[in-house]
């Protein structure tokens, strides 16, 4: 599979990662999901993410979910590598690359306070990574709680020629999106970007600039449209197909409960066998679910309103 560069574009799905209700990984339902993100339109895989569960994985259990994804799928696949530890950095990145995969991901450690120790860091991963493996940074402040404004951003792509693509979570954020495409018109070199938060602000993301969407949402076919629709210049179709799924983006995006919405979805499309999560982590309650299913009901009238 071709290494991820700078003109990334689509849908890069968020892949969960399936268990058994025991807490073992279920990786019949780890081929089934691969399945339904690439026949709903996605472009790109990326696992072992935040909404994947990553962090409670082993490092064994994550090379076997790799592995797994990587040989099923027919498109490129990123892999979170993100961990406290740069050591773990290198061997889980030598692994997945050496599958494979297309790229990987990497998130900055909560303890990071300043811009140099941003740069510093960023450094150290990058190298950490290996030479030549493409980067993804992952810009997701509000689980880092470590702010990177766009000249800081501008800097480590400056400096590091392997980051190719910007994954951009920042909420507020357009206003981002627009800074670094205007310092790439001024001579930056420009990446892709590409937007999370389970697509909540896509529309305006993809009108300031984005190149789609790396994110859950369990409804990746939304997003897949959405994001050619923008291209193809159909902003008002795009925009009532978003608009139809806005309730279940907006309730997947409720800290602590989304992946359990995210999960309950999947499984009733009958993408993933269980809506299990690996502990520490709960499954949605009676209330909850009859919320999620009235919105899916309505969603199916509303589709077929816009057929």
């Amino acid at each position: 599979m071709p290494l991820l560069t700078a003109d990334a574009k689509g849908v890069y799905a968020i892949s969960v990662t399936p268990f058994h209700p025991d807490g073992r990984i279920d990786f019949d339902s780890l081929d089934r999901v691969t399945d339904f993100y690439l026949e709903k339109g996605a472009t790109g895989l990326t696992i072992l993410g935040i909404m994947g569960e990553a962090q409670k994985l082993t490092q064994h259990e994550a090379r076997d979910v790799a592995r797994r994804v990587i040989a099923r799928a027919s498109v490129p696949v990123v892999v979170g590598v993100s961990a406290p530890g740069l050591a773990a950095i290198t061997e889980l990145s030598a692994s997945v690359m050496d599958m494979g995969a297309a790229g990987v991901m990497v998130a900055p450690p909560g303890n990071l306070r300043t811009d140099a120790q941003i740069r510093s860091y960023y450094a150290q991963a990058v190298a950490a990574a290996g030479e030549g493996v493409p980067v993804v940074l992952q810009d997701y402040p509000l689980i880092t709680g470590v702010q990177m404004d766009t000249a800081v951003i501008g800097q480590i792509v400056t400096d590091h020629p392997q980051v190719v693509m910007l994954k951009h979570e920042d909420w507020p954020g357009l206003a981002k999106i627009t800074a670094i495409r205007k310092s790439e018109s001024a001579g930056q070199r420009r990446i892709s970007i590409l937007c999370g938060n389970g697509g909540l602000f896509l529309p305006e993301e993809m009108g300031r600039g984005a190149n789609g969407a790396m994110t859950g949402f369990a409804f990746p076919e939304m997003l897949a449209q959405v994001v050619a629709l923008c291209g193809q210049g159909q902003a008002e179709r795009a925009q009532d197909i978003f608009d139809a799924h806005l309730p279940l983006v907006r309730y997947e995006q409720q800290p602590v409960a989304g992946l359990a919405v995210r999960k309950y979805v999947l499984a009733r499309r009958g993408a993933i066998a269980s809506e299990a999560q690996r502990a520490p982590g709960a499954n949605l309650p009676a209330e909850a679910r009859a919320e999620v299913d009235r919105m899916m009901a309505r969603l199916d009238r509303r589709l077929a309103e816009l057929a």
